[in-house]
């Protein structure tokens, strides 16, 4: 039996592309493989929103290469839309499949993997029960995006926004969930404009509504949500939802008004605290996180300071911290960069003041039990996800990967939050 791995790097439009793509090969026959070094195919689905998400593919398509010369690789995603070239450079890579192709990747992989299998023999193994590439789900609702931040580089390779319209994500929720999952991923590149493409135009709150009358068993996880286009009544819908994650990441990227200008991004620090405050007091045991750059060129000592004392104070329980990574065409890319030692520092402070707002976020719930869906298990015990975003170990777990258990939290420590699953 053929077989192929996959490997995701980036956002949950990206892993929900992952989770499609994955449940198709098995369709079509291949055994998806954990380790890619068992694997005939290695499909890689890249990232290209940093520099470093760029050396992260390349990192890993050296790493196969060396290690596992007979596998071969396929790359696709916003990598492979960017620079085409450059990847099919790389050892072992025998296709790069741009945006274009999208459509195709799963056939193209099949092919690949077939042929490489009836040229060496692949490695012996049953097709079994049926073994998903996560366990979770992750629905991909809307790609692409319509704005133009001087820094990103995502709508060139990723094109105008485009949404799935509602009653066929109502339909393919309730098929994930009555195949088992019970958490789903909505994912979109600029999930808060759902619907605006949509004739007649539709919104993220329509969909959750469509959503939530399918009477599908599973709960919804949002991926990030621009705060910009996030209005009181869908504050009000995904904090009241039961069946909604108490989980809400925000695409915030600083909180200075001049900084946030010089990116060409609307809103600012009042309107993030409205969207904040009213999250907090709603949804009062909600996770709440934020994508933040620091280093943007033209940021100075005082824009940093605006940003870190409007993190400090605010109700976040944790922040991604982004150094500044200039890329290529972009508007941005040419303007003069603040001192990488500056960066450097800024970003180290950033992520210290996320440490402590996480541990204390998270040791909020010692001795609370939880509702939670395994994700992983292993000899060693079993990883869960609450449904507010906490990862715990527990030293054992009777349910399966997908299923919800109850979980008290025991210890919280600063990297890790250990407890333990209840009958």
């Amino acid at each position: 039996m053929p077989s192929v791995a996959v490997r995701n790097f980036g956002c949950r439009v990206n892993q929900a592309e992952s989770f499609a793509w994955a449940d198709t090969l098995r369709e079509r026959g291949l055994r998806l493989e954990a380790d890619w070094a068992r694997s005939d195919v290695v499909l890689v689905n890249s990232c290209t929103l940093t520099g470093r998400a760029d050396r992260d593919v390349r990192k890993l398509i050296r790493t196969i290469g060396r290690e596992s010369p007979m596998t071969l690789i396929v790359v696709a995603g916003c990598y492979a839309e960017r620079a085409p070239d450059e990847l099919a450079e790389l050892p072992n890579v025998v296709a790069v499949l741009p945006a274009g192709v999208k459509g195709r990747v799963a056939e193209t992989v099949a092919g690949i993997a077939a042929a490489r299998a009836s040229g060496r023999g692949s490695v012996a193994g049953e097709a079994g029960p049926e073994r998903s590439f996560r366990a979770r789900a992750y629905l991909k609702v809307q790609d692409g995006c319509d704005n133009r931040c001087a820094f990103c580089v995502i709508p060139g390779v990723r094109g105008r926004s485009v949404s799935l319209p509602p009653g066929e994500a109502a339909r393919a929720v309730r098929a994930l969930a009555a195949r088992g999952f019970r958490e789903i991923v909505l994912a979109g590149i600029h999930l808060a404009s759902y619907g605006r493409d949509l004739k007649p135009r539709r919104s993220l709150l329509e969909l959750l509504r469509e959503i939530g009358g399918a009477g599908a068993s599973a709960r919804l996880r949002l991926s990030s949500l621009d705060p910009n286009l996030v209005d009181d009544a869908l504050v009000a819908h995904v904090a009241g939802d039961g069946r909604i994650c108490s989980h809400f990441h925000l695409s915030l990227q600083h909180a200075s008004e001049r900084v946030l200008r010089t990116m060409g991004r609307p809103g600012g620090p009042r309107s993030y605290e409205r969207v904040l405050g009213e999250l907090r007091r709603l949804a009062p045991d909600a996770a709440l996180g934020a994508d933040i750059i620091v280093g943007f060129p033209g940021e100075t000592d005082g824009d940093f300071e605006e940003l870190r004392a409007f993190l400090d104070a605010s109700p976040l329980t944790y922040v991604h911290v982004f150094p500044y990574s200039a890329r290529p065409g972009t508007p941005a890319s040419g303007r003069p960069r603040v001192p990488e030692a500056a960066v450097t520092a800024r970003a180290r402070t950033l992520r210290r003041l996320s440490a402590g707002k996480d541990v204390r976020f998270r040791g909020r719930f010692t001795g609370r039990t939880l509702e939670a869906v395994v994700i992983g298990r292993s000899d060693r015990g079993a990883e869960v996800l609450t449904a507010n975003g906490i990862k715990v170990g527990v030293p054992f777990s009777p349910a399966s990967r997908r299923e919800l258990v109850r979980v008290r939290i025991g210890r919280v420590l600063p990297l890790r939050t250990e407890g333990e699953v209840l009958a």
